[in-house]
This record gives structure tokens, C-alpha cells and sequence, in this order.
């Protein structure tokens, strides 16, 4: 006799990929609708359910191609990228990933990028809070130790680089947009800062250097390196001006010192 694991696996994997093994192991007692037409009703609507989560997250990649192919591609992400947990919240973020391998996609190249500044909106949104980081505590750090200290982003904070005017055709594709909604893809990629403030998400474009260095700061570099990758990125990267602005605008949120530092700086 099948263990209730053994039967949970075959029961899932009948309902999301049709398997007639899989639906046979079930031992269906035949009825009114036989094994596959009652396991299609199970598959409709989870399918279905999954297809109304990921258009929530995804409402602009579903105005793009259209719902029927939306419909098509969700469903074959979900056989590809089988969530692993049962929020809801979490799941689609390999959407991106799985466009850019999917043939249907190949023609709308930007399409795995949209996806990802859209998944990037949404897990800004429910992010988790943080306090806002002192410009007092930053002055306060002794100049010949500002090069070692390690920066902490807001948990909202996104970073994303597309060869593609994404930031663009996100605008265009709100239901809000009254205007030209034509995009010229030749007009330039972005390089985007998403984050959650005071106000709610906002997408910001920011230059070369500005990204590599929050890029940096996010992967946990030093300052010294993070300027010096910003500034291999732009040569008129201004230090200062994008430190305060971020202090200030909380995308960064907390420093570290090395353990050397001044008492009420984090070591």
C-alpha cells in the first residue's frame, strides 16, 4: 500500500502534468466522470488559481502578450518551476529566468526583463520596514575609516539592468497612460533602483555609476570597492552627492565600521 507521501506525489503530479501513470496509481474508482476528466477538474483549478495570482503580479507582461498566451506560458512555468512553499506571495520570481529559454518569447526579447522589474515591484511591496539610517552617525565615522565601512539597502530595495527601455514599457502599459504608448527599443536600456518609501514603490533610472555602486553596496563590499567599481562605470561619479541622497532617500538604511571604530557605530 502506498505511503500518504507516495499518494500526495502521484496526486500532484496527475493534477499539474497529467501523467496517466501517475493518475492510474491513484486507483480512481470510476463514476459519473472517469480518472482523467475528475483529476481535470482538480488541474483547472489550480491552474486557474495560479494563473490569477501570477496576472496580479504580472499585469503588465499579461497586456503584452495577451491573456490567452499569458494563460499558456503560466502554465508551462508552473510544470517547469513547481512552487516549493505554500505563499503565494513568493512564488513567480523564475518567471523572468523561464522567458528568456521559453520559444514563444524569443520574439519579444525585453519580455524576461518586464517580467523582472514587475516581480521586482511586487516583492518591494511587501518587504519588510526599516529604520532610516542618521547622516549624523555617517559624519560621525572618522575619514580614514570611511573606505572600510559596509553599507546596509533597504529590504525593498531592487536593483535591475536591462539592455531594454523596460522602464519605459512598464510606463506605457499602466492603465493610467493617456499618451503615446509606442516605445522605441532603440532608445537605450535602464539601469533601475526600485524601492519602497513613505510614498509606496517608486522606480527610479539611475546613471552607470550609480548602480554599480549600490549593486556593490548590496553584495557587501566595502565602500572603497563599491566606489571603485562606480567609478569604472562613470568616470564623474559623485561620492558624496549619491551617498547623501541615498541616506537620505533610505535606500540605505544602516553602516557597518570594523570592530576599530568609534563607540555607537555597528561594528
Amino acid at each position: 500500500m502506498p505511503s500518504l507521501r507516495e499518494v500526495q506525489r502521484s496526486f500532484a503530479t496527475a493534477i499539474v502534468f497529467g501523467d496517466n501513470g501517475a493518475i492510474a496509481s491513484l486507483g480512481i474508482v470510476p463514476g459519473g466522470l472517469g480518472a482523467d476528466e475528475r483529476i481535470a477538474v482538480y488541474r483547472n483549478n489550480v491552474l486557474g488559481n495560479y494563473r490569477k495570482a501570477l496576472a496580479a503580479t504580472y499585469p503588465v507582461l499579461q497586456r503584452l502578450v495577451g491573456g490567452r498566451l499569458f494563460n499558456i506560458a503560466i502554465d508551462a512555468f508552473v510544470r517547469g518551476y513547481p512552487s516549493a512553499r505554500g505563499d503565494m506571495n513568493r512564488y513567480g520570481g523564475e518567471l523572468g529566468r523561464f522567458l528568456s529559454f521559453y520559444p514563444p518569447a524569443r520574439e519579444l526579447p525585453y519580455l524576461p526583463d518586464v517580467a523582472r522589474l514587475e516581480w521586482a515591484i511586487d516583492q518591494a511591496n511587501i518587504a519588510a520596514d526599516a529604520q532610516a539610517l542618521d547622516l549624523a552617525t555617517l559624519a560621525a565615522v572618522p575619514e580614514n575609516m570611511l573606505g572600510e565601512l559596509r553599507f546596509q539597502l533597504h529590504p525593498s530595495v531592487q536593483l535591475i539592468a536591462s539592455p531594454y527601455p523596460i522602464f519605459h514599457i512598464w510606463q506605457v502599459n499602466q492603465t493610467e497612460c493617456a499618451g503615446d504608448d509606442r516605445v522605441d527599443l532603440g532608445e537605450g536600456g535602464d539601469a533601475l533602483l526600485i524601492a519602497r518609501g513613505t510614498s509606496g514603490v517608486t522606480v527610479e533610472r539611475l546613471t552607470p555609476g550609480a548602480y554599480a555602486f549600490l549593486v556593490a553596496l548590496a553584495r557587501n563590499l566595502r565602500l572603497a570597492d563599491a566606489v571603485e567599481r562606480a567609478l569604472a562605470a562613470e568616470a564623474s561619479f559623485d561620492l558624496s552627492a549619491t551617498l547623501k541622497g541615498h541616506v537620505a532617500g533610505q535606500t540605505i538604511v544602516a553602516l557597518r565600521a570594523p570592530p576599530t571604530s568609534q563607540p555607537g557605530i555597528s561594528a
